[in-house]
């Protein structure tokens, strides 16, 4: 077993309660006050001048901002990471900022939705006017940049495309991509999962198939009252089995990528609860939102970031390798300059992968 040592000056991790005019009241009843984490680099000096530019960390699923700040066996944190990098001198100073956007339904995709609360503004319009009036940033969307894996590696890429007028370079560490791939083939497995929340139970006999698949909204992506009660059923627990934790994150997907406001639980789902079927006008909602489909609507903006940083392990447990390659393919089509690179693992513990996104994201931004 390897020991951690520190190697040398290891800056200084701040924790604050931001208080959220955007998140307050949202639809979840989640806080509006939450930790906002800030690492200063240890070239920050109270007493100088110096500006530095700014990386914000979205993290994955389930994940918050603190997470990548806790201790880890044999590994660096994000601060030790980059730390380290600084000390070897593969980056500059920069300051990193560590948001906490986790919800009810286990996260979000760092973008806008009725159903979970407007989570795109409170970085944009909240965060980064905040760290910009407390801390000495390079204030300019030239010298700051964000990064993310899976969930925030969809939120890098998508605020690199939506959000291009604050951000200057994006990372996107085997991000959502070609949603037909990483999403559909699991969705058997949630509908098991909410069969068990079924009212009535279902019985052993004949099953008149035409009138349970055709009850009441189920044709139109609505919850007929088992949704609802898992979400209840899960929210009582401290912890979930691998199957409802997939279960809520697909249906945080659907609350994402799919909100109606005067549907039941504020959000519509891809498929028939009862039959199974695929609802195309339901489908489409979500592949709207894929990347893969984006490029072409937003090239401009990912043309004008001065760095765009991909990278995907090609034995991907869900597939996110094939979404990244056409990602990658549809920038290159699109004239769009980028950095996309594999390499021989899965989707998990590849925080590694850092040591080459953050050098390159400073050398984007540095002054």
């Amino acid at each position: 077993m390897a020991l951690k040592r520190p190697q040398g000056p290891s800056g200084t991790l701040i924790v604050l309660d931001h208080a959220s005019k955007i998140l307050k009241d949202n639809p979840l009843g989640d806080p509006h006050v939450r930790k906002l984490a800030v690492w200063l680099p240890p070239q920050y000096d109270e007493g100088s001048k110096r500006r530095f530019p700014v990386l914000y960390d979205l993290v994955g699923f389930t994940g918050s901002g603190l997470s990548h700040a806790n201790w880890k066996p044999f590994g660096d944190n994000v601060p030790e990471r980059a730390a380290r990098l600084i000390r070897e001198q593969k980056m500059g100073p920069a300051i990193f900022v560590f948001p906490d956007c986790f919800t009810a339904l286990g996260g979000n995709q760092y973008v806008n939705s009725s159903a979970i609360g407007n989570y795109a503004d409170y970085l944009t319009r909240e965060i980064i006017p905040f760290v910009d009036r407390e801390f000495r940033t390079l204030e300019s969307r030239e010298h700051r940049g964000c990064f993310g894996k899976s969930s925030g590696g969809y939120g890098s890429i998508i605020h690199g495309m939506k959000y291009a007028k604050y951000w200057g370079a994006v990372a996107n560490h085997s991000g959502d991509a070609y949603f037909d791939f990483v999403y559909w083939h699991d969705w058997p497995n949630t509908l098991n999962e909410l069969a068990k929340h079924r009212v009535p139970k279902r019985k052993a006999g004949a099953c008149d198939a035409l009138r349970e698949s055709g009850r009441k909204g189920l044709a139109e992506g609505l919850d007929d009252g088992r949704i609802r009660r898992f979400l209840a059923h899960v929210w009582k627990k401290e912890k979930l089995s691998t199957a409802e934790g997939h279960c809520i994150m697909n249906l945080c997907m659907a609350a994402t990528y799919d909100p109606d406001p005067g549907a039941p639980n504020g959000f519509r789902v891809p498929f028939n609860l009862e039959s199974g079927e695929a609802i195309a006008e339901r489908w489409r909602k979500w592949r709207e939102h894929d990347p893969i489909n984006l490029v072409a609507k937003y090239r401009d903006n990912l043309g004008s970031l001065r760095g765009i940083y991909i990278d995907c392990g090609w034995r991907d447990q869900y597939h996110i390798h094939y979404g990244t390659r056409i990602l990658s393919k549809r920038l290159a089509a699109a004239g769009v300059r980028h950095t996309y690179e594999e390499f021989d693992d899965n989707h998990s513990d590849v925080d590694y992968r850092m040591d080459a996104s953050l050098p390159f994201l400073y050398r984007a931004l540095k002054p």
